[in-house]
């Protein structure tokens, strides 16, 4: 515990994120670049879904970084309000319009997949059903940030409301399972190996490793700024007490 509390001083956190923005930012480039050239130049069409299988460099990553995200942001939920961690709410909130917007892409990117593959933009089955309460609770939980004056209470109801919907998580990820729906069951992690060819493969790992190379930079850039948002709130509360107008209560 004290040294997850050592690396959480923000002071510490805005030199070390700082050194790591510009590599970053770099391997995002890089990851982006290389994985948009191999998905939409040289990698072959899907012997049934033709050039349209190509949404799924954007969908897929996007889909697992949306549900990603939500874990990461109910952990650092849990850690916030179990161990009082420093950084843990600072980090929670800023990773969750990150996660909504990932949960939009996959929806609608989702969509635009789904009409030419299944004939229709939506069916109400489980993953689809699963996907849209997650973006709703997204939504909630930064309504809860904004819905209290204090910090303190906006983080704490915050943080359960995280909690409680992280139970949707395994629906979303086993609901291929579970129940019969659209989806085909997993591709990718399997006991067996992959069954999509490398030469798709490749592209798509390119393409999850910029979706997770962008979340981290856009995770830091938000952070900072709530830090130094804080920071400049906390000196305000201090000046307005000490000079003696609207003393803060004890």
């Amino acid at each position: 515990m004290a040294n997850m509390h050592r690396f959480a001083n923000p002071a510490r956190f805005q030199r070390i994120s700082g050194a790591l923005m510009p590599w970053l930012m770099g391997a995002m480039v890089v990851f982006f670049g290389s994985g948009f050239y191999l998905g939409l130049i040289t990698s072959p069409p899907d012997y049934q879904q033709g050039d349209t299988v190509r949404i799924m460099y954007v969908h897929v990553p996007a889909a697992t970084l949306a549900s990603g995200v939500y874990a990461f942001m109910a952990i650092a939920s849990a850690v916030a309000l179990i161990w009082r961690h420093p950084l843990a709410d600072v980090a929670a909130k800023a990773s969750a319009p990150i996660g909504a917007v990932f949960t939009l892409i996959a929806l609608v990117t989702g969509a635009l997949w789904g009409q030419p593959t299944w004939g229709t933009w939506w069916v109400w089955d489980a993953r689809l059903t699963s996907v849209l309460i997650m973006l709703f609770l997204y939504l909630g939980y930064m309504g809860l940030w904004e819905a209290f004056d204090d910090d303190r209470q906006a983080a704490k109801a915050a943080g359960i409301l995280a909690l409680v919907g992280a139970v949707n998580l395994p629906i979303i990820k086993f609901s291929v399972e579970w129940w019969n729906t659209l989806h085909q069951p997993a591709s990718i992690l399997r006991l067996d190996g992959p069954t999509i060819h490398p030469d798709m493969l490749t592209p798509l790992g390119l393409m999850w490793g910029g979706f997770l190379c962008f979340f981290a930079v856009v995770l830091i850039v938000r952070m900072r700024r709530e830090i130094v948002a804080r920071r400049i709130q906390a000196l305000q509360t201090l000046y307005v007490s000490s000079d003696g107008h609207a003393p803060a209560e004890a």
